[in-house]
């Protein structure tokens, strides 16, 4: 069903050994699946989540700005469950649905944001969608008008985080979005573009101990607390901490 051809030998090989490898993903959004969207369910939140493979691991670059911000290596794409390998095979059959079937991929994908809206308020809670897990898609141009259907029947909330910082957002209370930060020099210029638009500003430190109450004349938020950013003022630096191989990053992503 799918053209490999993309692929690296080693990653083809291993994707050929899983019974599903020619099928459609029965299942694109995972909701509740992690620590931080659980924690966003305690304020009345549920978030479904798109995960992806990012860069150009299926062949296709998800993330325009990857080599630029020198973020690929300290993806978390490899934290938490995202280190087990039927996880990262499951992500790249998902990515090559979406590039190789995209109008049978949107279907199905408006399917189940719809489902989950409607499970969410059926539980009372604020449905919230994120479809940019570990991507960068620009979903404004893809899914615009049925994302604002969304949020004006229903109230559900979109947002991701990016680090594409001239992607025009015609109302941010549909689709929200928060700037990924990278010290790399050659991404200082694509920061200030995104503080001039009035991003808040998302950092990865090195570790809790050194988060600041202050960076860059911005007051900072915890952004392990939850992932529910759409619920930060703008204006703000939402402060995480490294997680699986970011830890070890030395491009300049995560700040020391």
């Amino acid at each position: 069903m799918y053209n490999l051809s993309g692929l690296s030998d080693e990653l083809a090989t291993a994707y050929r050994t899983k019974p599903w490898h020619d099928q459609k993903p029965e299942q694109l959004l995972g909701v509740s699946n992690d620590a931080k969207t659980i924690k966003g369910e305690k304020i009345g939140v549920s978030t479904a989540i798109l995960y992806l493979s990012p860069h150009n691991i299926s062949g296709v670059n998800m993330c325009p700005m990857a080599e630029t911000a020198q973020c690929a290596t300290g993806c978390l794409n490899t934290a938490g469950r995202g280190a087990m390998t039927t996880v990262q095979l499951s992500r790249l059959r998902k990515t090559l649905y979406f590039n190789q079937y995209r109008d049978e991929f949107l279907v199905q994908l408006k399917r189940e944001i719809k489902t989950h809206i409607r499970l969410s308020i059926k539980k009372n809670m604020v449905p919230a969608i994120r479809l940019n897990g570990t991507s960068d898609i620009r979903w404004e141009l893809l899914i615009w008008n049925f994302m604002v259907e969304m949020r004006d029947e229903y109230g559900a909330r979109f947002y991701d985080y990016t680090k594409i910082p001239n992607r025009i957002i015609p109302h941010r209370d549909v689709y929200d979005l928060t700037f990924s930060y990278s010290g790399v020099a050659d991404y200082a210029k694509y920061y200030q573009t995104a503080r001039a638009m009035g991003y808040r500003i998302a950092v990865v430190f090195r570790s809790k101990d050194i988060i600041p109450t202050t960076w860059d004349g911005l007051d900072v938020v915890s952004g392990d607390d939850s992932d529910v950013r759409f619920m930060d003022d703008h204006n703000v630096a939402v402060a995480l901490y490294a997680k699986g191989k970011a830890r070890h990053d030395t491009t300049g992503f995560v700040i020391d």
